[in-house]
């Protein structure tokens, strides 16, 4: 029984997080009806793992049309059940990418002001050394071209700390990306990133289904081995016991007989 129950809450489990990827995604991409789509997504996933149950336990039993349209709906629905997980993963990695350019582009903006700033006070301190060009406002511009490099020094800390921790956050999929795509391609951590989801959905969905309809399977075996252990033992019984069946069927209908049961009047029927 064991082996029955296993692969049916893993199938179920599998499921339930796949159909949750799936309609969180579908309605990431269809923002414009957000709530629509998560009750289509819902009942789609419902739909489908009833639809399997039922055409995997009445296969030899129902029409060719419906057998091949209930398989091929099933297959579109994996689709968009992939499609759904897709996006929501995908959502995901897009997010943490827009935090990091975002973050790089303030970067890249405070390093250009900061080599402008250094560009300046090297000219005012040349000038500084110079005794003919030397003055108070060349002091002055000194001092505030120091002060500007020491703002932006300020400014550009958490901004490093920040591309550390985020760069941090992409590093295993970075070195992944590293063993199979060429580092100076600008998209190669997205490449990976595509690649790895769609590993995902390969063994996502259909691994829930295929769990499912093992799950009967092994429901349907331990049943038929039960029926068969029972008609063992009926068969091996000694031919003194009578089964309590054939003692129904041998018996009468009556419980008591009728010439034995007294009226209140003392006499008999």
């Amino acid at each position: 029984m064991i082996q029955v129950i296993f692969p049916l809450i893993t199938a179920l489990a599998l499921s339930a997080i796949a159909a949750f990827y799936s309609v969180i995604g579908l309605a990431q991409i269809f923002p414009g009806s957000f709530w629509p789509i998560i009750i289509m997504g819902a009942v789609l996933e419902i739909a489908k793992l009833v639809t399997v149950s039922w055409v995997y336990n009445n296969w030899h039993t129902t029409a060719k049309i419906m057998k091949y349209y209930f398989s091929a709906a099933v297959v579109l629905l994996m689709i968009i059940t992939s499609m759904g997980i897709f996006g929501y993963l995908s959502k995901a990695h897009l997010e943490s990418n827009v935090t990091l350019g975002a973050n790089s582009v303030q970067l890249r903006t405070i390093e250009a002001q900061e080599k402008i700033a250094k560009d300046r006070l090297d000219y005012l301190l040349k000038q500084a050394s110079d005794p003919e060009k030397t003055s108070a406002r060349v002091d002055r511009d000194i001092r505030a071209a120091q002060a500007e490099l020491k703002k932006l020094s300020q400014e550009k800390l958490p901004l490093m700390a920040e591309e550390n921790k985020l760069a941090a956050e992409i590093g295993p999929i970075k070195y992944i990306a590293e063993m199979f795509y060429d580092k100076e391609d600008p998209s190669f951590i997205d490449k990976a990133v595509r690649a790895v989801i769609i590993t995902i959905i390969i063994v996502f969905d259909p691994l829930a289904i295929l769990l499912l309809i093992a799950a009967q399977e092994s429901y349907r075996r331990h049943i038929g081995k039960d029926k068969s252990i029972l008609d063992e033992k009926l068969d091996n019984q000694p031919e003194n016991d009578v089964p309590f069946k054939s003692y129904l069927e041998t018996t009468s209908n009556e419980i008591i007989p009728k010439d034995k049961i007294t009226r209140l009047d003392g006499g008999s029927f």
